[in-house]
């Protein structure tokens, strides 16, 4: 295309760009010249008006159509004409309130559980609470939460309730939607059963908007997650942050939403297909008070025209979810990523221990110290073995000075005649590393087991009222960043101990001068985790504090009373003087040196030529 042509092109489109412009306006013009004339002639030629007979036609014109709308609604199902009261159930876990409009629960509070601020525990209430289900027939248009409902309370053999929502709507169609409601348990059933149609699945919408309950509200949206498991057994989760959106395509067994010590989880036992989850920890402009919010949306089969569905609505307590046997108790955050080894650490011994210890223990500060010396106790022999290691390292120290200062400008060869010295006074280098690793798991296994018992929610110990969250002695008036707003006392304490423990331990450790940064790391680290364990439970804390309290005092028991410096520098002198056959290890060092000095004393022939 030329540039004339693109000229032309250019010049119509503006044109027709003005005329339609032009033509608008012009419209607009003519309508309100001619609405001015109506009113001007409707002013000049004023109609008288009968009041008291155009107010009687207005009437009657009213009473005619509520006539016509009482007829129509009379004309209408029962189901779609009615009005939405409340009705309240409970058990001796739960107090749930539904709505006779849609038939299912609008409120539901836990019975033994108090909010921080000790109000009762609500979980979900009012708006944004929602289970329905896309009808058949009528063009998908009917959904089961628009329909009023007949409820029918039986009283069921355990004591508990079962209630049944019945929807007539007409021509031999009907539903019913049945829940049961065992007399001490946190999970019920919800069957949907159709009468006159047939489907063989239903669409259902599922929305929950979770409460604030805990003492932080944005430590609870760092917490809110969605936990699901396929029928497969395989499950996993995701943290809400902001607004997430999620579709899931394998069947789905369950599907819940997790808040830190609460949850809210739909069971389908036959699974739910074309999941969708459209989930937030926005608040929402009509309530400031809710932590997460999800819209949950999936297709669900039905099977003898019902469809049978479970509910929990309780606390992430792992013993109650692992009773139900389907895997719910994955919710109970033990350990994931590269640190989920330790969530069987936790399963198979943390938590045994810690269930035993609080059944004839009431404080559970004391739990976590016995928790602690415990651990301490099982690892004891590696400990001992871990500072005669060091004992060993700090005995030879002064022949490893005299190598390092022989062989300076020679680090491979110091390093050769280094393992010779070890190998020769039957040190092992690396022994004081065992009892480390060993104990870095329990650490991590802590790490994740603390901030997630609901067990010590609530629960106060010392100057801590509640163990689940932080302990704060002092509230900042401005927030620091990296640190917070407030001053944790168990922070603080912990952090003391290790800054006392590194120094104490770098006084009993033999240094290397060739490593500085290894010298200071440890009196960094501390105030590094500062900031971070500030916002973490006080049991936390606590425990990383009695633990380190615990080093320090072992510590000094073994070297004091256990390990004597003397008896070990002589057994060492005794063993370099047996004769020791090198290690086919040290060998392979030994003939890659040769080599590689053969090397350098033909490398200045090669030059010269």
């Amino acid at each position: 295309m030329d540039r004339n042509t693109v000229i032309g092109f250019s010049l119509l489109a503006a044109l027709l760009i003005g005329y339609v412009v032009y033509n608008q306006k012009s419209q607009e013009a003519y309508y309100e010249q001619k609405k001015a004339d109506s009113i001007a002639y409707a002013k000049a030629h004023p109609r008288p008006i009968d009041t008291p007979k155009a107010v009687a036609t207005v009437n009657a014109a009213t009473k005619a159509v509520d006539s016509i709308n009482d007829s129509i609604r009379r004309a209408m199902p029962p189901a779609f004409n009615g009005t939405a009261t409340p009705l309240k159930i409970e058990n001796k876990r739960l107090v749930l309130q539904f709505s006779t409009k849609g038939a299912f629960p609008v409120h539901a509070e836990l019975k033994d559980y108090k909010t921080y601020g000790q109000k009762p525990l609500v979980l979900f209430d009012g708006k944004g609470n929602e289970l329905s289900a896309i009808l058949p027939g009528n063009n998908g248009t009917v959904s089961t939460a628009d329909l009023f409902y007949t409820p029918t309370v039986k009283d069921r053999p355990d004591g508990g309730k079962e209630v049944d929502f019945m929807a007539d709507l007409g021509e031999g169609k009907r539903v019913d939607i049945i829940y049961n409601i065992p007399a001490d348990d946190y999970m019920m059933t919800c069957n949907i059963h159709l009468t006159g149609m047939s489907a063989n699945s239903l669409p259902l919408t599922w929305q929950t908007s979770a409460l604030h309950t805990e003492k932080d509200i944005v430590n609870e949206r760092t917490n809110s997650q969605v936990y699901y498991q396929y029928l497969s057994k395989d499950h996993d989760y995701f943290t809400i942050r902001g607004d997430v959106k999620k579709s899931l395509e394998d069947r789905t067994h369950w599907l819940g939403i997790r808040m830190h010590f609460f949850n809210s989880t739909l069971v389908a036992d036959e699974g739910f297909s074309r999941v969708n989850i459209n989930s937030s920890v926005t608040p929402p402009a009509y309530d400031s008070n809710i932590v997460a919010h999800a819209n949950n949306t999936f297709d669900v089969p039905v099977t003898n025209s019902s469809v049978a569905l479970r509910w929990y609505i309780g606390p992430n307590h792992y013993k109650t979810l692992h009773s139900y046997k389907i895997g719910m108790e994955e919710m109970v955050p033990l350990g994931y990523g590269v640190m989920a080894f330790v969530k069987y650490i936790n399963k198979w011994l943390i938590i045994p221990i810690f269930n035993t210890l609080s059944g004839f223990i009431g404080n559970y500060g004391i739990i976590i110290m016995l928790m602690t010396i415990i651990i301490r106790l099982c690892l004891s022999f590696f400990t001992y073995k871990s500072y005669l290691s060091a004992a060993k390292m700090r005995v030879l120290k002064p022949e490893l000075d005299e190598l390092r200062l022989k062989y300076k400008d020679e680090q491979q060869k110091f390093g050769m005649e280094q393992m010779k010295l070890y190998k020769s006074a039957g040190v092992n280098p690396l022994g004081g590393c065992l009892p480390t690793l060993l104990q870095m798991p329990f650490l991590f296994a802590m790490y994740y087991f603390f901030p997630s018992s609901i067990e010590l929610r609530q629960k106060s110990f010392l100057w801590a009222q509640d163990l689940s969250t932080y302990d704060s002695i002092a509230h900042l008036p401005f927030k620091i960043p990296g640190y917070g707003d407030h001053i944790s006392l168990f922070t603080l304490l912990m952090t003391a101990s290790s800054l006392f423990l590194a120094l104490y331990n770098r006084n009993m450790t033999a240094q290397d001068p060739n490593n500085p940064m290894m010298k200071w790391m440890p009196f960094i680290f501390p105030f590094i985790l500062l900031g971070v364990f500030n916002q973490m439970a006080a049991a936390l804390t606590f425990y990383y504090f009695f633990s380190n309290m615990i080093s320090i005092t072992q510590q000094f028991v073994i070297q004091k009373y256990f390990i004597d410096e003397k008896a070990i520098h002589a057994k060492l002198m005794e063993n370099r003087n047996k004769p020791v056959a090198p290690s086919k290890w040290q060998q392979r060092l030994e003939e890659m040196q040769k080599a590689q000095q053969e090397r350098g004393k033909q490398q200045p022939r090669i030059n010269k030529k």
